[in-house]
């Protein structure tokens, strides 16, 4: 699957007010294109960093569905995230990969995630629900679970999705500046700045 459709697919089935926190790249300037709207917090320029933020918005936010996209890259930078997530088990928190085994933004460099099932990461870290999947179908079925009151056990939801390296360019997206996503992020998340 394209990661265009994997993104189309998350935003279709999770809550209409769930909060999200998109990966830096072309992860987060498609997810601008396809929906952008005052729940989506974009990752500009810090690598690695997307699900350290969405575990202290799920923890100040339990009564959200909160839904980090990640790349396989990205989630390799900071490989402490997943040990965070598991030990804290935010039951409204769904991590996703977006895995194209490839860091595609920067070049299409090889990943370690060609060596490296994230999944498996994952579950050694505690996640409670852990899914890898390959087709549009799977991904919105394991997406109806993540929705479920505290997810189908007790604790964070991971997803591990095989994507296809895209050989096309994503334009840059003109990202709202940093304070403007910032307030517009609050307001969704129901906090005053």
């Amino acid at each position: 699957m394209r990661r265009s459709e994997a993104i189309k697919k998350i935003f279709e089935n999770t809550h209409s007010d769930a909060l999200f926190i998109f990966a830096n790249g072309r992860i987060g300037r498609e997810a601008y294109v396809e929906q952008d709207r005052k729940g989506n917090f974009y990752m500009l320029s810090s690598m690695g960093k997307a699900a350290s933020i969405g575990l202290g918005v799920a923890m100040n936010a339990p009564e959200k569905q909160v839904v980090v996209v990640d790349g396989d890259g990205n989630a390799l930078m900071n490989m402490d995230n997943f040990a965070m997530v598991g030990y804290a088990g935010p039951t409204n928190m769904t991590h996703i990969v977006l895995d194209n085994k490839s860091h595609d933004t920067t070049g299409g460099q090889e990943s370690l995630s060609t060596k490296i099932d994230l999944s498996k990461v994952a579950e050694a870290c505690g996640y409670a629900n852990v899914w890898s999947v390959k087709t549009v179908d799977e991904l919105g079925e394991c997406l109806e679970k993540c929705k479920e009151e505290d997810g189908e056990k007790n604790g964070p939801s991971f997803v591990l999705v095989d994507i296809n390296k895209d050989k096309y360019s994503v334009a840059r997206t003109p990202h709202h500046a940093p304070e403007v996503m910032r307030d517009r992020f609050m307001e969704a998340v129901g906090a005053s700045v």
